[in-house]
């Protein structure tokens, strides 16, 4: 049987009327395919329609063979177990009885002896040992997600989707998810920004506001695919501003030779050189001449016009984006945080963190490591005051902001120019329009209410509400910033941080940002 799914004259608008995609046509069989684009371009959309989760405005998608997909964030109801992920609750439940003596004659002739070491070796397979009923709640986002991927392996379908399946995993588990894709062998749609996954790939699709565009190959070949597009654009954008000035100025020395010629005639005529009828014909033709080189003119503009728009567009999808930050001018040996002796946790018989202690001087850049559940976050909520210690001390010696993943900072009834101004009340217009514009929110792109954004989109507003402001904080904290963004925001968030001149506390497992980030330090944190 040949297994592939065929995209034909695939279209899909909002139901405000925003088109996303149209007229795509595309082949996919078993290869692992990368889906790129900036957030809000339409990628999950894109997936949800191949899916079957969306109809399209127009076209259709035909599957031969099983598809599965694995969306992005895993949310358990609350009785919901890690069996129920397999679709396989009632056979373990049956398994249980089986193996206690309750079974019925009728449950045991339909029992699969073998499926529960299936299960359990799929799991460990990610990295997860955990009994098979247990609830999903009971799980960090991590395992949840671990959980998930290894019941799609046991289901074994033709075809998967993924929509940043990367996300929320510790470094253990983003090594397990690369080194399955790197061996699968059906096909894999996978929507992600974590560059050492695209690297295992056979062809990036890039989403723009351009066009939708295969490339083959992984993700460094498409980066230098995309260094040559960006270059030729470049040139056009080059060229036909050299031709625009061309036609500038031949229009002006034809103006101004016209103008001589014209002024030669009108003396004549003053004087009686010339008869009344032939002026009055010279005229008329210097009229007719005028007009024939204006449309002339304004055609040729138009055209060249037409390519430099063209190539401009080019190159604003094509051009990364760039951030640059205000100064913090943080002292080298400031001293920025001190923890000292702290023991925390949320249950007094079960602390996560023992007697831990940290100093931060000048700008120090500290990557925060760890498996999920070792106490991350915990530590973060001990820094900003979110959770007392049960002993011990924090002190906090500079002015401090923290990202968390959900950007709770930001309100998300107010617009983000609303959320600028209220978080730097002494900054006016002018310097909120130009901070929001360094982080891509432009004229009425600062008026988006921030419930409406996307989680990329979000973390870059809190970003720029954070970093733009005329007295930007010497310590920033981090916590997983790279969990929602694009590969061209992770890459523009990246540029920006390695020029910020205060200290940094990031927890990512995203080690190709933390190495873009030149940090200086590595605090591995593991379970008390």
């Amino acid at each position: 049987m040949s297994y592939s799914i065929t995209l034909s004259d695939l279209s899909f608008s909002t139901p405000d009327g925003r088109r996303l995609f149209s007229n795509l046509n595309f082949s996919f069989g078993l290869e692992r395919v990368g889906l790129v684009g900036r957030n809000g371009i339409g990628k999950s959309t894109l997936l949800k329609v191949v899916a079957g989760e969306l109809s399209p405005s127009a076209g259709r998608v035909s599957v031969s063979g099983r598809l599965h997909v694995l969306h992005q964030i895993v949310r358990p109801a609350p009785d919901e177990t890690i069996a129920d992920l397999f679709c396989a609750r009632d056979a373990i439940e049956v398994l249980e009885r089986a193996q206690a003596g309750a079974a019925t004659l009728d449950e045991l002739a339909d029992v699969d002896w073998l499926l529960e070491s299936k299960m359990i070796e799929a799991l460990a397979r990610f990295g997860l040992d955990a009994p098979l009923l247990t609830p999903l709640a009971q799980l960090s986002g991590g395992q949840r997600t671990r959980a998930a991927l290894a019941a799609q392996i046991h289901a074994a379908p033709d075809f998967l989707i993924l929509d940043e399946p990367t996300n929320n995993l510790d470094r253990d588990g983003r090594a397990a998810v690369i080194d399955f894709l790197a061996g699968w062998r059906g096909g894999v749609i996978v929507v992600s920004h974590d560059r050492e996954l695209l690297e295992t790939v056979d062809a990036i699709i890039e989403m723009t506001s351009l066009a939708v565009t295969r490339y083959g190959g992984n993700w460094s070949q498409y980066r230098e695919r995309k260094a040559l597009e960006l270059a030729a654009a470049q040139q056009e954008l080059a060229d036909a501003e050299k031709r625009l000035a061309g036609i500038n100025l031949k229009v002006q020395l034809t103006t101004e030779r016209k103008a001589r010629r014209d002024g030669t005639g009108d003396k004549k005529a003053a004087k009686g050189d010339m008869p009344r009828i032939v002026a009055g014909g010279l005229k008329m033709r210097a009229e007719q001449t005028s007009a024939a080189n204006s449309v002339l003119a304004n055609r040729l503009k138009s055209d060249v016009m037409e390519d430099l728009n063209s190539a401009r567009d080019r190159i604003e999808a094509l051009q990364p984006l760039a951030v640059t930050l205000p100064f913090t001018d943080l002292p080298a040996t400031k001293t920025v945080l001190t923890i000292k002796d702290v023991t925390a946790g949320y249950e007094p018989e079960r602390p996560v963190l023992r007697n831990f202690s940290l100093k931060i001087s000048g700008p120090e850049r500290i990557a925060v490591t760890g498996a999920n559940g070792s106490g991350k976050t915990t530590l973060l909520s001990v820094i900003t005051g979110a959770l007392q210690p049960m002993s011990g001390t924090v002190h906090l010696h500079v002015r401090a902001a923290f990202l968390d993943q959900q950007v709770s900072l930001l309100d998300p009834g107010l617009s983000i120019r609303e959320n600028f101004l209220r978080l730097n009340p002494q900054a006016d217009e002018t310097v909120c329009r130009a901070a929001l514009a360094r982080f891509m929110f432009r004229a009425d792109a600062a008026l988006q209410a921030v419930r409406t954004l996307s989680g990329g989109q979000m973390l870059r507003a809190g970003l720029a509400c954070v970093l733009g402001g005329p007295h930007p904080p010497q310590l920033l904290v981090l916590d997983e910033p790279t969990n929602h963004l694009d590969i061209d925001s992770v890459a523009a968030v990246e540029a920006g941080l390695r020029a910020y001149d205060g200290a940094l506390l990031v927890v990512s497992h995203d080690e190709a940002f933390l190495t873009g980030l030149g940090m200086t330090s590595r605090l591995a944190i593991s379970a008390s």
